[in-house]
């Protein structure tokens, strides 16, 4: 703790850029370098999960993340799930026009209700094409659609939001418990974003399966600028560790995952990530470079449309590659933001590490 004018005791935290990994004694193969990743009954041959973000999934680009090895979480408050067809409303948002214009513009279109049909039939879709599924959506809308969830198709129900708490209250009939949720529901639930030891422990106790630690959106969000919360990611994710192993013990041994969600846009962070204590990460930014994306280059957070509190802002991204070479390489660019296995996989054997459990051990140093 460090004294902060004479009221306050404050803690000291660090970013992914603060930290860096540090060279151990040996080296490997990059071809002894395991990046599975299971959870749950689900196996992934990297632990990458693609964020819930319009302007990065679509139906089409989650199958094509199931297919390259990665998980892929479709927005079930999105574009997708309040229109039929939305190539027109693509049309627009990924038109120029300046923030405020584009801001409201997003107001309008996410204005159109959720279709709980369309939610199953975009679900239905994906597990058609024979990979993963997983839906997500915000503490808010979770009890509003838990029929629809609790009979979808799934194999993972994210729950994400800025900030989520074991209980949402909102004084309604929409307030979400989130222990009982999770009881009734067969299918494994992720929930974020969680920055703190004692918020993780809560959402451990409740049942969740896996915990996104961070507030997500990366460079499409501004929560600390309007909402002035943060919390460092290395930090964030340490603190989180730290958490899953008291509740290991504490349970008797159920492994919770943490996915680290924010500030994760090159492979460097991902293996700083790992090398924090997380299990997996959730990217967006990296995936909006690549030629399928649904955005165009564009990029756009869930909190970008909010009715009366806007905390986001599209970002226009140079569109570098396909999916595959965004995720698996090759890459043609000198600056981690494609080839993000490849680079997870550099690091690992650069280090003498072999799989992800092991290299979320190797030693840190302070900038």
């Amino acid at each position: 703790m460090y004294e902060f004018g004479r009221s306050k005791g404050v803690n000291r935290a660090y970013s992914f850029d603060d930290v860096a990994i540090a060279p151990a004694r040996r080296t490997r193969s990059e071809s002894e370098v395991d990046l599975s990743w299971r959870i749950d009954a689900v196996t992934f041959d990297a632990p990458i999960v693609a964020a819930p973000m319009d302007s990065v999934m679509s139906p089409a680009t989650a199958i094509r993340m199931g297919q390259l090895g990665g998980l892929g979480v479709l927005n079930l408050e999105g574009l997708w799930t309040r229109y039929e067809d939305p190539t027109s409303q693509y049309e627009q948002l990924t038109a120029t026009m300046d923030q405020v214009t584009a801001t409201r513009r997003m107001q309008q279109i996410y204005s159109e209700p959720i279709k709980p049909e369309l939610i199953e039939q975009r679900l239905t879709e994906i597990r058609e094409a024979g990979v993963p599924v997983a839906g997500a959506l915000s503490p808010a809308r979770t009890q509003q659609f838990a029929e629809v969830i609790e009979r979808s198709p799934m194999d993972f129900f994210v729950i994400r939001g800025t900030t989520v708490s074991a209980e949402h209250v909102d004084g309604g009939e929409d307030s979400l418990n989130l222990k009982d949720f999770i009881y009734r529901l067969d299918t494994p639930v992720l929930v974020g974003g969680c920055a703190t030891y004692r918020m993780g422990l809560h959402l451990m106790r409740a049942g969740a399966a896996g915990v996104l630690v961070g507030f997500g959106g990366g460079a499409t969000h501004t929560t600390r600028s309007v909402l002035g919360i943060e919390v460092p990611m290395a930090s964030a994710v340490a603190d989180l560790a730290e958490a899953r192993r008291d509740y290991l013990e504490e349970s008797g041994g159920r492994y919770v995952h943490l996915i680290a969600d924010g500030a994760v846009g090159r492979s460097g962070d991902i293996a700083k990530a790992i090398a924090c204590g997380a299990d997996a990460v959730m990217v967006g930014s990296p995936l909006a470079r690549a030629t399928e994306a649904p955005g165009r280059g564009w990029h756009w957070g869930p909190e970008a449309w909010h009715e009366k509190l806007p905390r986001g802002e599209r970002v226009f991204f140079d569109q570098v590659g396909s999916f595959e070479e965004v995720v698996s390489g090759p890459s043609h660019v000198p600056d981690g933001t494609m080839n993000l296995v490849g680079g997870l996989r550099k690091a690992m054997a650069l280090t003498g590490y072999t799989d992800v459990k092991s290299f979320q051990r190797i030693d840190l140093l302070v900038h």
